[in-house]
């Protein structure tokens, strides 16, 4: 058994690491569960009794010096390894630019938004995108036959007999359903948030955007009002000059509606594609909320009147930014985006 020791212990002594390869041989040649230095703590109990204590200590130290020996290879091995890679490093390669992000433009017209209206003491409020049908058209005075309820105007995840079915909004205006439901007057808030419309796809239209929309109710309010609030907002959102036209309208949730438009930012008014040839450009649609709207939300026309409008975000956004095609705004495109990185 001790020749059997010595022996091993020669092999180990003499046994050369130089690579990773060769630590893994002497791993599994002598510190395995099935390798040398096991098979001689096996035999150790056909050792006679009193024997075995001065053969364990003997084995043990064979152990520790078999441990000890890997320990200190792979160190080495390691250190080396670190070394060629730092060795390999080209310090003559050119520095990498770190890039800056930023909010996305339709983001930052959003913002801005938001801040204008919080500052007329607007609060802000937020509702579900997959809504009812009651709450996205029947609550807001929809005719059961109006053209908005068909299937190319709004994405419909249900269609079935009733008012429970379920749709991707068309607008923000459940959102002030909800509002009116659950809050008394006087009510202030605008609801900002993504809308969906199965529209075609066009330089000026898409499919997905957003919108915001707000509503004031109280008793007394005039259009009066409306005009003051919309003024106060073009004039902070795209400058003192601005120019402002409101045109009759309607809307099923109000009642008298108008659209407001301003002039083209690209041709000043002389006609371009963007503007149809117009000289105008559509910035939003309001008026004041109708009676059956608010008594759809148990709130008395009698004593109570307000008004409501609603804005599309993107289009705000190319008006500020003078982009001529709102699909810019969607195909994620950096080297347009990276132009808002300031």
């Amino acid at each position: 058994m001790k020749s059997s020791i010595e022996s091993l212990q020669q092999e180990i002594d003499r046994f050369i690491i130089e690579s990773s390869d060769e630590l893994e041989t002497f791993r599994f040649r002598f510190m395995v569960r099935k390798g040398s230095i096991a098979e001689l703590f096996n035999r150790l109990k056909n050792v006679p009794k009193a024997e075995r204590p001065a053969y364990g200590q003997l084995l043990n130290r064979l152990k520790q010096s078999a441990e000890k020996k890997y320990d200190t290879a792979k160190k080495q091995l390691d250190a080396l390894s670190s070394g060629h890679r730092e060795q390999h490093f080209d310090l003559t390669l050119p520095g990498r630019t770190e890039y800056v992000g930023s909010e996305h433009p339709v983001q930052k017209v959003l913002g801005d938004m938001k801040q204008i209206f919080r500052a007329m003491g607007f609060t802000i409020a937020t509702g579900p995108e997959l809504e009812r049908d009651s709450y996205n058209f029947d609550l807001l005075n929809f005719p059961a036959n109006h053209p908005a309820r068909d299937m190319q105007d709004t994405f419909f995840i249900t269609r079935e007999e009733g008012e429970n079915n379920l749709l991707l909004r068309t607008h923000t205006s459940p959102v002030q359903i909800r509002v009116m439901l659950d809050e008394k007057p006087p009510i202030r808030v605008i609801c900002p948030g993504k809308v969906y419309r199965n529209e075609a796809i066009s330089a000026r239209s898409y499919c997905v955007f957003h919108q915001l929309e707000g509503l004031y109710i109280d008793k007394n309010v005039s259009f009066a009002d409306l005009k003051a609030t919309v003024y106060s907002f073009a004039e902070q959102m795209f400058g003192s000059n601005v120019q402002l036209r409101f045109r009759p309208s309607f809307f099923p949730f109000t009642e008298p509606s108008a659209e407001v438009d301003v002039t083209c930012y690209l041709c000043g008014g002389k006609g371009c594609r963007v503007c149809k040839q117009s000289g105008w450009l559509e910035i939003l649609g309001c008026g004041m909320v109708h009676p059956n709207v608010l008594r759809n939300c148990s709130i008395d026309p009698e004593e109570f009147s307000g008004f409501a409008f609603g804005m599309g975000v993107d289009r705000t956004a190319l008006l500020r930014y003078k982009i001529d095609d709102i699909r810019l705004l969607f195909e994620n495109d950096v080297r347009m985006l990276e132009q808002f990185s300031q």
